[in-house]
Order: C-alpha cells, then structure tokens, then sequence
C-alpha cells in the first residue's frame, strides 16, 4: 500500500494532468449539441459536387423560416377582429333619460314629455341597433371596409366594420333626428342629457381577437409535401438553389435526426469524445515539445485548459440563446490572454484549436473557423505591448476590419452581388470589438487567480516610484544604482536574442533588494574607507553576502512579488561561489568546504535569468576595472560568462551558444558606452 502511495505521489503531476485532460474533454463533449452530422456539405448557389442523391426514405420538405413568417404574417393581416355587443346598456341609456327628462318637468307638459320620451327612444334604438364602438387604440382599428364579428352572448354574426357607429356619427345622428324640434331650449336639453348619457355597447374584444389568430397561426402546415424514397433529390453537378436546397436542407434535418436514436448515442458521444481528446492532445504534445517549463507548471497547464473550455462554454450558451448573436462572442479574447501571460505562438496554437473545437457546434462552419482564424492571427500579429493603450484600440480596431472584409467576402461569393449583404452582422463585429477590450479585465483577474504576470503588471512593477524600489534608493543607494544599470544592460541584451525584455529589466530592479538588510556590507552601498568585512570571519562574510538571496525572496513575499520576478532573485547567482571570500579562507585553512561559500541557486531556468546573470556579474567585475579600455573590458567580460558556462549555470536556461555570444557583445558595446573618455578640455 505504502508503495501505491508513493508512486502515486512521485507522479502527482502526471496524473493530475490525466485528470484534467479527462474533466475537460467530458465537458467539452456535454457541450456539443445532441444530433447527428450530415455527411454531405452544400450551400446555395454552389454545384452539387457529390453523386446523385436519391432519398433513402420518406421525408416531408420542411418550409423555410421566411416562407413561415410570410404565412404569419398574412393570417395577421386577414385576422378578423373580434367585437362584443352588450343588449343590456340601451335598457340603461333609456331608463337614464327618463330620469334626466323628470327634472324638466317645471318647463315640459305631460304631453310633451311623452313626445320626448318616445323621440328619445327612437334615437336610441337607431343608435343601439347598429351599434356604438367604443374608442379603439391606434393599433386595432380595421379597414372600415371589411367583414368584423360581432358577438352577444353566445351568437355571432359577421356585420360591416363600417356600419358600427363612432362618437362623431352618434353625435350627428342626435342632431339629426332632433331638427325638425322648433323649441331650441327643449332641443338643446334634449341633446345635452343624450349627449351626457349614451355609452358604447360595442367594445373590442383583443383577448378572442388574439386567439383566433394564434388558432390560425398554430394550424400551420410546417411542410410543402412529400418525397418518396429512392426519389431522385439532386444530380451531379446540379446547382444547389430553390426547391432542390429546400429538399436538401429536409433531407439533411431528417437525417440528423434519424443518427441521433438511442441506439447511436453512445457511439456518437465515443465519436465526438475521440475528436476532442485528439485536439486536446495535441494541445499537451505541443506544450511538451515546445513549452516544456509551461507543460511542468500543473498550474499553467490548469489556465490553458480552462480558457479554452470558457470560450466554447460562452459560445455554446450564444448558440443556445439565438444563433443570430453568433459573431458577437469575442474569441480573439483567447489569443490576447495567452500572448499576454505566455507567447504568441502558444496563444494562436491554442487559438486554432479552439475554433476548430467550435467546428462541432457552429452553423455554417467552414466560414465561421476560415473567420476566427484569420482573425486571430490578425490578433497574434497585431497585439503587443498591452501596457500602451493605443496599441490595444489599434489592434482591436484591425481585427474588427478583418472581420468586416472577410464576412463582406462571404456575402458576395453567396449572393453573387453586394446587395444582399445583411448590415447586422457588421454592428455584431463592431460589439464584438467592444468586448474584446474585456481581455484586460480578465488579464487582471486570472494575475491574481493564477499568480501570472502580464507586461501590465511588469510596467507598474517597473516604475522606480514604487514603495519597494523608493526603499531600495533610500536604504542602498549604491544597490539602487548597480540595479538601473543592470537592467539596462539585459534589456538591450534581451531585445537582441528576442527575450522577453519587459520581464528581465524588472527583475532586475528586483533582483538584490536582498540588500537592503545589509546595505553596508556590500561594497557599491560603502562610501568610507571603512568595511565592515575587516571585523568578522570570511566565512561570517560569504554568509551575509549569500544571504541577501534568501532575504531578497522573504522582502519579495511579504511586498507580494509575483513568482516569475521572485525567480531572478532567486536565480541570479545561482550555485556560484563568494570567490574572493573563499580564496582569502583558503590561505589560511587549505581543506576548507567549498559549498560553504557558495549560492544555494538554483541555476537559472530561462533565457531572461541566465541573461541576468550575465549583466549582473559583468556590471559589478567592470567597477573593478581602475582604466577601462576596450581590451580590458572585453577580457573581462568572456572571462566572466565563459566561467559562469564552465560551470554549469546555463544549462537549463534553453539558451544557445550564439546567444550567449550575442549577449556578450552588447554587454561589452553598453559598458564602452559607459565608461568611455572623455576629451580632456584645457582651462
């Protein structure tokens, strides 16, 4: 068991990597949507380039969205409206003028009110019998000259729109009938409390109205026919447009539908499963050959992997929502993030392989992977130093143009002219560059989720106005400065082999604030002729010089450093000696221990630290140097990196002998700059 344990935990790495690939290739696969594929590819306009088809079974020839918002659309406009018809409000109208009528019976004889009462009536009854519409809102008022229902009770009848009366013809048909009275002041009461009292009876019924219409619209016949099995559906060489794409796209949609049965699943799920592995294999091969220190580090492999199953999460839930939104998902979002923490390469690799993954979910596929490819290496080539923000707008405002030119290329090879392209694609592309900024945002969170660093973050440690560094100036003045000129020398150095130079001149601001602890013990911070190495042993003084390594990681930790800056003070001397310290020891004690003057190290890992290495031991011999010439500092220098070769240090560093020696040159051309001679002027 004991055995089992251990061999466990000496392969924690690889098996947590297994894991991973395994979690991630299930819920990619999940992801994907639930039908089979159609083995065949066409589009419209385009020449049938297979054998001919013929129908392998009975399908129905589905109608085509337009063909289907059409047919709403007219059961919309010939809906008819619906109205309801209340008998009980002319009982009421009535009753109301009688009892308005008793309050003029000062002025009115009896006779004269059972006139007006039966004139009254009459006028009602005319008006009530047509009917009295009620105002209706902008929107449901039909054309006057067509059949409406109107309903009362549990009877219809289909009545003309325009025989139902509105407020202006109920006031004219009062007016009317009350002419021929010769009494104004009767007339004039008579036509207030009519006025006054009647009501509409006839009210829009939008409820039944809407219902009958969605009635109609339900009984929708969702086909256009039939096709019989062995029915020729295409010929070779026939062009795919018209009723042969709509029997096509049936025939796939059948198709699809017909793979994807109970029996099938597992084999489809086994399929789909074999295809995402395969890509997310080749993800973890290349990050072996290529990016080796990238494959070691579980936490970075962890960060790939996640950003690659966010971006298919993110389109999928698009697609899911409404496939129209399709282009508005910033993918190039994917690339930004990778080039940013990692390297352009690793960050278009990546990049491909995800598209190629959305493959599997997207309509239209082939122009959705030509699309984002090309996009993305727009995005590889054109986004750098993300720290200037100008350079960000630039690069995202080219994307968004390519995406532009490559939909617009689409669009008229399909259509054949540019009349038809759809103008709402390119406000997606435009939202989808707005969005693209958010690669900022997510740069910010995964630096501190993951502990990576971006240009960003290396600009703002960089800044000499910064607590650590304004300490270092304070505490060690002469470390500050060995510090600036160090950082100098390796980024130029850096920008010659093609390293990452934002990185190495910030760790090498960095890379002695070990220092600080003892500032006067380290020679360039000394600025008497005392020193205090004269007072203690010279095992006592490697200590505290060797120290300062160790001290540099704990100030480093407790300012929060990120580990790739904390890696160049761990790493810049590496498991060198304090070789002064150790001679003078051995004059007086021959068989002493070296490793007891010696760096802990590690050796350096990378191009940048093994370049720091370089500067910082070639900056600080060169102040040895009392008349520096050319000669002198040449000599100096190949004796210095040739040593640091000899003895192991660059061995994992990945870096090439014609590097180094490239290095070496600008190390030597820097320091003649510096210490070049002046003329001597007379007074």
């Amino acid at each position: 068991m004991r055995k089992v344990v251990n061999k466990i935990y000496q392969n924690n790495t690889i098996i947590y990597k297994v894991l991973l690939f395994l979690l991630t290739t299930v819920a990619i696969v999940y992801l994907f949507p639930k039908g089979g594929q159609f083995k065949y590819d066409f589009k419209n306009g385009q020449v049938w380039e297979y054998d001919n088809l013929y129908a392998t079974f009975n399908f129905a020839i589905q109608k085509t969205d337009k063909e289907i918002i059409i047919e709403k659309q007219l059961i919309k406009e010939n809906a008819k409206f619906y109205f309801l018809y209340n008998s009980f409000i002319q009982k009421e109208v009535l009753e109301s003028f009688k009892n308005r009528l008793n309050l003029l019976t000062n002025t009115i004889n009896d006779s004269d009110f059972n006139f007006y009462t039966s004139k009254a009536d009459k006028i009602i009854k005319k008006i009530y019998a047509s009917g009295f519409l009620e105002v209706l809102s902008e929107g449901a008022v039909p054309d006057e000259n067509i059949m409406v229902v109107l309903k009362e009770n549990n009877q219809i009848q289909d009545v003309p729109y325009k025989t139902l009366l509105t407020s202006n013809r109920v006031f004219l048909e009062i007016k009317n009938e009350l002419e021929d009275d010769q009494t104004s002041y009767i007339k004039n009461s008579i036509l207030n409390i009519l006025s006054e009292i009647i009501k509409p009876n006839v009210s829009f019924d939008r409820f039944l109205t809407d219902k009958m219409i969605q009635l109609e619209i339900d009984q929708i016949s969702y086909t256009k026919g039939m096709v019989s099995k062995g029915k020729l559906i295409i010929s070779k060489g026939g062009i795919v447009e018209g009723e042969k794409l709509a029997v096509l796209n049936s025939f796939k949609s059948e198709s699809e539908s017909k793979v994807w049965t109970e029996s099938s699943y597992n084999w489809i799920i086994f399929g789909y499963a074999i295809l995402v592995s395969l890509a997310l294999l080749m993800l973890l091969l290349f990050l072996q050959k290529y990016r080796i220190e990238i494959y070691n580090n579980n936490n970075k492999v962890t960060f790939i992997f996640l950003n690659v199953f966010l971006m298919i999460l993110i389109q999928t839930l698009v697609i899911k929502y409404n496939s129209d939104y399709l282009y508005v998902v910033p993918l190039s979002i994917l690339p930004i993030v990778l080039k940013a923490f990692f390297d352009a390469r690793l960050g278009l690799f990546t990049h491909v392989l995800t598209i190629l993954l959305l493959g599997f979910i997207v309509p239209n596929s082939f122009e959705f992977i030509y699309l984002h490819i090309i996009a993305g290496i727009v995005t590889i080539l054109t986004v750098s130093e993300l720290y200037k923000r100008a350079n960000l707008f630039i690069s995202i405002g080219q994307i968004t143009l390519i995406y532009m030119l490559t939909y617009f290329a689409f669009s008229i090879i399909k259509e054949g002219d540019a009349s038809q392209i759809n103008r709402y694609y390119f406000m997606m592309f435009a939202a989808n560059g707005v969005l693209s900024f958010l690669a900022i945002f997510f740069i910010y969170i995964y630096e501190k989720l993951f502990g990576l660093v971006s240009d960003v973050t290396l600009l703002e440690l960089s800044n000499t106005n910064s607590k650590l560094l304004r300490e270092l100036n304070e505490t060690a003045p002469g470390t500050f400065q060995h510090s600036m000129q160090v950082a100098n020398l390796a980024e130029a150095a850096a920008n010659e082999i093609g390293a990452n130079s934002m990185l190495v001149r910030t760790g090498a601001l960095y890379h002695d604030i070990g220092k600080m602890s003892n500032p006067m013990y380290f020679t360039e911070n000394q600025t008497t002729s005392v020193n205090p190495h004269n007072d203690i042993s010279y095992t006592d003084s490697s200590k505290i010089i060797t120290d300062h390594v160790i001290k540099g990681i704990e100030i480093a930790k407790k300012n929060n450093l990120p580990d790739r800056i904390i890696d160049f003070i761990r790493t810049h001397h590496g498991t060198s000696t304090t070789y002064y310290f150790y001679m003078k020891e051995k004059e007086n004690n021959p068989d002493v221990d070296i490793k007891k003057f010696q760096y802990n190290g590690p050796i350096p890992f990378s191009k940048e630290t093994a370049i720091l290495m370089m500067c910082d031991a070639s900056e600080a011999a060169s102040k040895s140097i009392k008349t520096p010439t050319a000669l002198l500092i040449d000599e100096l220098i190949n004796k210095i990196i040739n040593k640091q070769m000899n003895d192991g240090q660059f061995l994992n560093s990945d870096i090439t002998f014609k590097e180094i020696e490239i290095i070496k040159k600008v190390i030597k051309k820097k320091l003649m700059n510096i210490y070049h001679l002046r003329v001597e002027y007379p007074e």
